[in-house]
């Protein structure tokens, strides 16, 4: 029987693995993926998170990869109006690469990501918990963690209610994009009049950019789903620099808003962390980050549990801790977005009315 089974390898499930296991705790993690992911999706740290990688020893590599400072370039109506630098302290790094030096961490801790596992059935009783697989193999463990994202099998599993709201339309589509002859050093974002816009951002150590925009819509005023095709003509439409052609998608997704926490993150011995816990808005930076906290926190309480010299109280120190703490984002990351959303309507002004 190992230790804890961690259902999902991004950046929750991997904080929480290393923490385990760099404290000598059985660990295994199991994702439903065929193979790592390459997509930008979350693409910032935070300084509470660096702090947690600092003690897991992979700061210097996250700093390494990332890039500290980046200046948001404003335009308005597709002219240049504004520069203006970011706060200092965190990292601007895809969360791809986050997760490879999770990985790098992890595997010479000599634990590895066990791909191509699917959740299918949970049950517990008063020593541990059988997890069933897709296929069939059962893992025995003390605990499981279900870092499974917004989607969580695991919190479907246990019927935990979802609790909140989500918008019936998507209010961005998302790509990783090939960009040449755009600069670089700056995170571009165009704004209009129209109330709509495109947004760059150079993702460090690569030649992508993650493109955020506004949807398009059909001549009935239907929603488009993202394609390449798309993306250049958001781009054409708010950018209007005729030089710059799109190129090489590697990720093609669309948003919209979620705001859902839910009712519990622990159910007997079965505890949810990140998405699989709650979903936000996007403003500010606080989906990827709030996940690893929780995985922080949890590794804390499993450790306390694993390690003998603390009652069974100890496992609810993780709930009482993190529950309120994902309500407050909810509420926080929602007045956020609502900030950038009257913001852009200003003339040099950009998303770092998210982050203000």
């Amino acid at each position: 029987m190992t230790d804890v089974l961690i259902a999902g390898s991004g950046p929750t499930g991997l904080t929480l693995a290393c923490g385990l296991a760099r404290r000598g705790l059985g660990v295994r993690i199991v994702d439903q993926r065929a193979e790592p992911h390459r997509e930008s999706r979350g693409k910032g740290l935070q300084p509470g998170s660096l702090e947690v990688f600092a003690e897991l020893g992979v700061a210097g590599r996250m700093a390494a990869v990332g890039r500290k400072e980046v200046v948001l370039r404003k335009y308005f109506d597709g002219a240049h109006v504004r520069d203006t630098p970011t706060p200092g302290g965190g990292l601007l790094i895809g969360q791809w690469q986050v997760e490879e030096v999770l990985r790098d961490r992890l595997a010479r801790l000599g634990v590895r990501v066990e791909y191509g596992s699917r959740l299918a059935a949970i049950r517990q009783d008063a020593s541990g918990v059988d997890a069933e697989l897709a296929d069939g193999t059962v893992i025995r463990a003390a605990y499981l963690a279900g870092c499974d994202g917004g989607g969580s099998t695991t919190r479907k599993l246990l019927g935990i209610p979802f609790e909140g709201h989500t918008a019936q339309e998507e209010e961005m589509v998302l790509g990783d994009v090939r960009a040449p002859g755009l600069s670089r050093e700056y995170w571009h974002q165009w704004f209009t009049s129209e109330e709509a816009g495109i947004l760059l951002c150079p993702i460090p150590g690569t030649d992508v950019f993650q493109l955020q925009a506004s949807p398009e819509r059909d001549a009935e005023g239907g929603q488009l789903p993202p394609s390449l095709a798309g993306f250049q003509r958001l781009f054409d439409r708010h950018a209007r620099m005729p030089g710059i052609r799109l190129a090489d998608p590697t990720w093609l997704s669309s948003w919209r808003i979620n705001v859902r926490m839910a009712a519990r993150m622990r159910e007997g011995r079965v505890f949810l962390a990140g998405d699989a816990a709650h979903v936000h808005p996007i403003a500010g930076g606080f989906g990827m980050n709030t996940g690893i906290q929780d995985a922080a926190a949890l590794s804390r309480t499993l450790a306390s549990a694993l390690g003998g010299t603390a009652g069974p109280e100890v496992l609810d120190a993780y709930q009482a801790e993190r529950l309120p703490v994902a309500a407050e984002v909810l509420a926080d990351t929602t007045r956020r977005h609502e900030r950038v959303v009257e913001a852009v309507r200003t003339p040099g002004r950009g998303t770092e009315a998210g982050i203000e």
